[in-house]
């Protein structure tokens, strides 16, 4: 017995160490590039200060607020930790890139047609599509209620857990009844969307679908996949995350959604590359990997002269986000899962759009029914918790009290990102909450999405 225990206590001292020499080895490129990108995109595409990205976003690794930044040229961040160095470069109208296989060369080289925004002033047009609020929208009887609610939130109550909150905007039946910055922010300020960036490339896809370019059950167009079982994958099978394709997406272990981002230019073409492990429409698997194969057939249904500013032309402007932003990866397509940006009233024409039901001041933007496709559960969501590309709150089939936001109405569904972004979409509330910040840990929004709710007055 003794020689038994010795073996395996040997045997769980190896692994051990072999455990944590891998981690050793591949920990500090991931979180040197996670540095880099993050303190890039925030300062230089979000005219953030260094300190406030070291204080916040870089808070959410132990240690990532110890790697050695520096800036260069205005145009670039490299990250240090240990042993490994990560760099982004900043361009103009693009954001910034993470270098991975492609030299900077080659990458600020690359000739793309930028969007030229409208020469259009917001703070002389009424909302949604301005700035202008009328004074009756914020008279409401609830409003008051409302907005202690949210004051109440954005207090800190615990210094060990900051909820980080940044912004708060709250839309009821199409006009904006409560918003709230924290200070340094404003309207005009841009926020990091991380995931709900997926649901702005549901809406890119919507688009297209609406010009007949695309439709949702034709085998997705992915040259690799026409010779082996994949060649069944079907456009909706990406959007509700039963691909069947094999992925793993922790965020705090290596896997595929680090090697995705950190390794790779081409972060469709990595998904892409990853072979069947269930048959499509059987098993849901949350996947930025999947986002990002829908964002290069995006790209693949037009030419190159279009790309890059389809999603401002055909989309953003039409219905007056001009403080958004979508970030390309060194291979040129823009990064679908997670790098978009926007102002919070930005964000909330987002949401009300889909409440509309895909029309902009008379014009249909989404083909009809979009917003109901979106907000379907996908067959092998098992609570009924995803749709296309958006979270829901529909439930279980066997028990719908059984459900991803416990205690919110059924019909919620929303984009939702990183350290709790959010776009909360309410159809039989008439209702749009937006929040945007940096949490680490519980924000409580769930707890004040139920205060507004009740707060409402009665139909």
């Amino acid at each position: 017995m003794k020689k038994f225990f010795g073996y395996f206590f040997t045997l769980l001292a190896c692994l051990l160490l072999v455990g944590t020499i891998y981690l050793a080895v591949t920990f500090p490129p991931i979180m040197a590039g996670m540095a880099a990108k993050t303190m890039c995109s925030c300062v230089y595409a979000l005219g953030r200060t260094p300190e406030s990205v070291l204080e916040k976003e870089l808070s959410v690794f132990p240690g990532l607020s110890k790697a050695k930044i520096e800036f260069i040229d205005s145009s670039a961040v490299t990250a240090r930790i240990l042993w490994s160095t990560s760099k982004a470069i900043y361009r103009e109208g693009l954001g910034c890139t993470m270098l991975a296989e492609r030299s900077e060369f080659d990458v600020r080289n690359q000739d793309f047609q930028i969007a030229s925004r409208p020469a259009i002033d917001q703070d002389t047009i009424p909302w949604p599509s301005g700035n202008v609020i009328a004074t009756t929208n914020t008279i409401l009887p609830s409003t008051s209620i409302i907005n202690k609610a949210i004051a109440e939130y954005f207090t800190e109550t615990d210094a060990s857990k900051p909820k980080n909150t940044l912004a708060v905007v709250v839309v009821h039946d199409g006009q904006i009844i409560a918003e709230k910055y924290a200070e340094g922010f404003n309207m005009n300020s841009m926020f990091m969307g991380w995931s709900m960036t997926k649901s702005v490339t549901n809406a890119l896809l919507g688009t297209l679908v609406n010009d007949n370019k695309l439709t949702i059950d034709q085998a997705a167009p992915v040259a690799e996949w026409q010779n082996d079982d994949r060649k069944a994958i079907t456009i909706k099978n990406l959007m509700q995350g039963s691909s069947g394709l094999a992925w793993n997406e922790s965020y705090f272990l290596p896997g595929d959604f680090h090697n995705m981002f950190t390794h790779s230019d081409d972060k469709g073409g990595y998904a892409a590359s990853k072979q069947l492990k269930y048959k499509p429409n059987e098993v849901f698997v949350y996947s930025s990997g999947t986002s990002n194969i829908l964002s290069k057939i995006i790209r693949q249904t037009m030419d190159d002269s279009t790309y890059h500013r389809y999603p401002y032309e055909k989309f953003f402007y039409k219905i007056g986000m001009y403080h958004a932003l979508l970030e390309p990866d060194a291979s040129g397509t823009f990064v679908g899962s997670s790098y978009g940006y926007a102002s919070a009233r930005d964000w909330a024409r987002f949401g009300l759009l889909f409440i509309n039901d895909g029309v902009w001041n008379g014009e249909r933007i989404l083909p009809k029914g979009w917003s109901a496709y979106s907000a379907t559960p996908a067959p092998a969501a098992p609570i009924g918790q995803y749709g296309a590309m958006f979270w829901l709150n529909a439930g279980a089939k066997t028990n719908p009290e059984l459900s991803y936001h416990p205690g919110l109405p059924h019909d919620e569904y929303g984009a939702e990102g990183f350290e709790d972004q959010y776009v909360w979409i309410f159809p039989s509330k008439k209702l749009v909450i937006v929040r945007l910040g940096v949490s680490h840990h519980q924000s409580g929004t769930l707890e004040l999405a139920q205060k507004i709710i009740a707060a409402l007055p009665e139909k």
